[in-house]
């Protein structure tokens, strides 16, 4: 399983970005798909998650109503929105795959997910 990820970049708070994750190959019959976040300094934090079978999603609360994770099947690709943007949201971005569904394994441990995406920059100026 190969994850690449594209977008992010620099935004002024309220602002916007997507950040996407295109998967080639697949382990997994049943999977997640996560974002997870890290600043300088701070270990890793869980973002989104989305089930590929479903669509079915979840967020950390910090990002809740802000950040719509999606799935487009054609393309084999997950989408990380983000809007309302603020400094606080500034990391390393990474997007990873895990075997399961949410509500019947951890989506929120890093530690969980066997594969990984390169890490895209968000940053976020005040």
């Amino acid at each position: 399983v190969q994850l690449i990820q594209s977008g992010g970049g620099s935004v002024q708070a309220g602002g916007s970005l997507r950040l996407s994750c295109v998967a080639s190959g697949r382990a997994f019959e049943a999977y997640v798909m996560g974002w997870f976040r890290q600043s300088p300094g701070k270990d890793r934090e869980y973002v989104a998650a989305i089930t590929w079978n479903d669509g079915t999603t979840d967020y950390a609360d910090d990002v809740k109503g802000r950040f719509t994770s999606s799935r487009d099947i054609a393309e084999n690709t997950v989408h990380l929105q983000m809007n309302s943007l603020k400094p606080e949201d500034t990391a390393v971005y990474y997007c990873a795959q895990r075997f399961g569904r949410i509500g019947t394994v951890d989506v929120s441990n890093w530690q969980l997910y066997p594969y990984w995406g390169q890490g895209t920059q968000v940053t976020v100026y005040p």
